[in-house]
C-alpha cells in the first residue's frame, strides 16, 4: 500500500464518518420505532419519548410511514459509502505496518476514524475548560460526552493495534525457537483470541441486545445512550479483533522470522531529527539548553 500522502480527503472522509454514524446513533431510536416497533407499550412510550426530548430535526416528517426523516436516511446509507471511500484512499503512514492486505484496509480506516475520535474528544474538553474557567458557564453535555467517546477510542484503539501487531507481547522465549514452533504458537495464541472472542459474544449478546434495543441511556442531565451503545460495540469490536488476529495469522504464515531488539522501540525517523538537530558531532556547538558551550580556555585577565 502507498505511503500516507497527507491529502485532505484523509482528514475529511473520516470526518464525514464520525459525523452520519454520530447522527444515526443518536437517531436510533427512530429507526428501532419504525423497524421493531415494541410491543410493550410502556416501552414504546418511553422510546417515543427518548426520540421526541433528542430529534435534531423535529419539523422533518419521517419516510416510508416511520420515524425516521430523510436526514436521518441519508446519514445511514452514507455510512458504508464513507467507509467504502475511506478504505480505498487510506495510505500507510511511515511509521505503520509495512505488510498491508486489502482486508486489512477497514481496520486501518477504523484506526484513522479514531485519531479523529481523539480530536473531537480534545476538542470537546477544550470548549468545556474554556466555558468553565473563562466565561464561568459550564456545560451539562462535556463530561458524558468526553466519557462517551473515550469509550469509542478505547475500544476501536484495540483492533487498530491488532492490525499493526502493536499490541504488547513477550518473545523472550519466542524469538528462541524455530520458525515452526514459532507458527505453533501463533496458532495457539490466535486460536486463544477466537476462543475468547465467542465465549464473550455468546454470554453478553443477550445483554447488549436488551440494553441496545431498550435505548438504555446514562441516567444524566444529557442523557447519553453510553450503555446501549458502548455494550454492544464490545461484542463488535472483540469479534473483529479475532477476524483480524486470523488475518494476521494468514499474513504473516511465511514471514521471515523477525528477531526482536531494544531497538525496535526507537522511531528511526524522529532520531535522525535529532542527529540532524544537534549535529554530527553529538551538540553542533549547543549545549543541552540550546545555547554556546563555554571554551574550556580562559582569557587572562
Amino acid at each position: 500500500m502507498q505511503e500516507k500522502s497527507g491529502s485532505l480527503i484523509e482528514w475529511l472522509v473520516p470526518l464525514a464518518f464520525i459525523f452520519c454514524a454520530g447522527w444515526v446513533t443518536w437517531h436510533m431510536p427512530a429507526f428501532t420505532l419504525t423497524w421493531a416497533k415494541p410491543e410493550d407499550p410502556s416501552q414504546y412510550d418511553k422510546l417515543s419519548a427518548l426520540f421526541a426530548r433528542a430529534d435534531i430535526t423535529p419539523n422533518m416528517t419521517g419516510l416510508f410511514g416511520g420515524y425516521a426523516d430523510a436526514g436521518d436516511w441519508l446519514a445511514l446509507i452514507l455510512i458504508p459509502i464513507l467507509a467504502w471511500i475511506g478504505m480505498r484512499t487510506v495510505r500507510r503512514a511511515p511509521m505503520e505496518f509495512e505488510s498491508w492486505r486489502a482486508i486489512d484496509r477497514l481496520a486501518v480506516f477504523i484506526g484513522r476514524v479514531t485519531m479523529m475520535l481523539v480530536v473531537v474528544l480534545c476538542s470537546v474538553m477544550i470548549y468545556e475548560v474554556i466555558l468553565r474557567y473563562v466565561f464561568e458557564r459550564p456545560t451539562l453535555w462535556a463530561n458524558e460526552l468526553s466519557l462517551w467517546l473515550a469509550g469509542f477510542v478505547f475500544l476501536c484503539a484495540g483492533l487498530y493495534a491488532m492490525q499493526q501487531r502493536s499490541h504488547i507481547r513477550i518473545f523472550l522465549l519466542y524469538d528462541m525457537l524455530p520458525r515452526a514452533l514459532q507458527r505453533t504458537c501463533d496458532c495457539i495464541s490466535t486460536a486463544m483470541i477466537v476462543i475468547f472472542a465467542f465465549f464473550l459474544f455468546y454470554g453478553g449478546y443477550g445483554e447488549a441486545f436488551d440494553k441496545f434495543y431498550r435505548w438504555e441511556t446514562f441516567g444524566t442531565v444529557f442523557d447519553p445512550p453510553i450503555p446501549a451503545t458502548l455494550k454492544p460495540m464490545v461484542l463488535v469490536v472483540v469479534a473483529l479483533v479475532a477476524v483480524q488476529a486470523i488475518i494476521n495469522l494468514i499474513s504473516d504464515w511465511h514471514a521471515e522470522p523477525v528477531i526482536h531488539t531494544a531497538a525496535d522501540d526507537i522511531d528511526q525517523d524522529e532520531l535522525e531529527k535529532l542527529k540532524a538537530a544537534v549535529g554530527s558531532d553529538g551538540t553542533a556547538g549547543l549545549d543541552v539548553t540550546r545555547g554556546a558551550i563555554q571554551s574550556n580556555t580562559y582569557k587572562a585577565d
